[in-house]
């Protein structure tokens, strides 16, 4: 709800309790005022939501006090009642800053007409203005043709909780927006909360929201994500990283749908649809008494298991196409297309940082395209991909001849292309044993063994002393 607290201030006391009695009924707290000055010991102490308003008061003018309610930091919405309305007051009251016009007599209906759209006012202000704050990428589209994405367009057509599980980057906040935007709920609001990026004292606020005064620097009452995404869809990023005490809270909430705001005893339901990512494995976090097993059971309703880009390349090129087209776009560049060397070394690529990754070196890419609109190998950051792709700085001859080549049997054994494969990796880093292993993402004893394997095969020779590397 929220509408919560509403202040009364009216001269005519008949219309003033009509009003308070219905408020009341609606479970609305009500603070009666019958001057100004009453008016503004209530605000001093506390924040209100709604404050009716009769413009003649026995110590000042309604719509003076209104100029003043609109100076407040956290102002109420205000709706002028009054007994002597025409349309030109009316026209007046909206353009001095008044939210709504009541004429008296009134009913219970116009009353609860006018607080309802209150509500969806500040309902749809306090959303907006969150999402204004993410200022979140607009393109969310979800691409892909292998067998893997085909999977996962049949799955998100769902109302249920879902748990999205997946490396960093292969793309887990786009399919849950995906799963929010073809959902019943995909006209109400859908809210993010980054788990891993609010500090764990402030988590439960951002959560539930706080009371004013609930702890040092609360200075108002503010309202929590669950309760703006009141029917819609709340996003849960990186859920593992929350704390087990409020794992306990939030495993309340996916039960009962419902909560109290930190240092308030009033019960808030909700009835919010929730999504959850994670690039951990809960059930070792479960086993490791990380994560709450009861909560993993209830938020894994429909688990999605995103695949890492090495394991559906054929998405690569489908993906480069798209964000060669967002960012030409984006940054004004024409670009006409890639070249095969460039291609290949994107499918061949083991993109350890998924989609993200390969999002950042298209976008890389196309900054620094030529005046001939192609995309080159040079482009695409070599410092780094050259040498997980075997490539080394002497040419591009000698790529093809150390990649391509046919050997003289016809087929070259895995054995042989490892071995090239760590020889190149090792002249790249200079004979550095440390990074090369890095590179390669092996350990250091690995390489050590390998490189003593080749030394003992080739005993003397050019392939001797390149193994002799510091």
């Amino acid at each position: 709800m929220t509408i919560e607290k509403v202040i009364v201030l009216g001269g005519e006391s008949n219309f003033s309790s009509t009003l308070e009695n219905y408020l009341r009924r609606s479970r609305y707290e009500v603070a009666s005022a019958s001057s100004i000055a009453s008016a503004r010991r209530h605000l001093d102490k506390d924040n209100f939501d709604l404050i009716f308003l009769d413009p003649v008061l026995p110590d000042g003018s309604g719509m003076d006090f209104l100029k003043e309610i609109l100076a407040l930091p956290q102002k109420p919405l205000a709706v002028i009642t009054t007994g002597s309305g025409t349309i030109e007051s009316a026209v007046e009251c909206i353009k001095n800053g008044a939210f709504d016009y009541l004429i008296r007599p009134f009913s219970d209906e116009q009353i609860g007409i006018t607080v309802r759209k209150a509500e969806d006012f500040v309902r749809l202000v306090r959303v907006n203005r969150l999402l204004s704050q993410e200022a979140e990428e607009s393109e969310h589209t979800l691409l892909g043709n292998s067998q893997d994405m085909e999977d996962l367009h049949q799955l998100i057509r769902t109302n249920a909780t879902v748990l999205i599980q997946g490396e960093s980057g292969t793309g887990k906040e786009a399919i849950a927006r995906a799963i929010y935007r073809q959902s019943p709920r995909a006209r109400a609001p859908f809210i993010k909360v980054n788990c891993a990026a609010i500090p764990e004292n402030l988590i439960e606020s951002e959560f539930f929201g706080h009371e004013k005064g609930a702890f040092t620097g609360a200075l108002n009452k503010r309202e929590g994500r669950f309760e703006l995404a009141h029917g819609g869809t709340i996003l849960l990023d990186e859920i593992s990283e929350i704390s087990p005490s409020l794992q306990a809270k939030l495993l309340r909430v996916l039960q009962e749908r419902e909560f109290e705001r930190v240092g308030g005893n009033r019960t808030i339901k909700v009835d919010v649809r929730v999504i959850a990512t994670t690039n951990r494995n809960l059930e070792q976090s479960i086993e490791r008494k990380e994560f709450r097993q009861d909560l993993y059971f209830r938020l894994n309703v429909v688990p999605i298991l995103v695949a890492p880009l090495r394991e559906r390349r054929e998405d690569v090129i489908l993906l480069k196409k798209e964000f060669m087209r967002r960012f030409s776009r984006r940054h004004g560049i024409t670009v006409k297309g890639i070249t095969d060397e460039a291609r290949q070394i994107l499918i061949n690529y083991s993109w350890p940082g998924n989609v993200r990754e390969l999002q950042n070196v298209i976008e890389r890419a196309v900054i620094l395209c030529g005046t001939n609109g192609m995309l080159e190998m040079g482009n695409l950051g070599l410092s780094i991909l050259k040498a997980v792709s075997g490539i080394t700085s002497a040419s591009a001859k000698d790529l093809k001849d150390l990649e391509m080549a046919s050997p003289p049997g016809g087929v070259r054994t895995l054995a042989e292309i490892e071995r090239r494969h760590i020889l190149s990796t090792l002249q790249h880093c200079q004979g550095n044993r440390t990074h090369a292993a890095r590179l390669l993402e092996v350990s250091i004893r690995t390489l050590r063994n390998k490189l003593q394997e080749y030394k003992e095969a080739l005993p003397s020779g050019e392939e001797s002393a390149r193994l002799s590397f510091a």
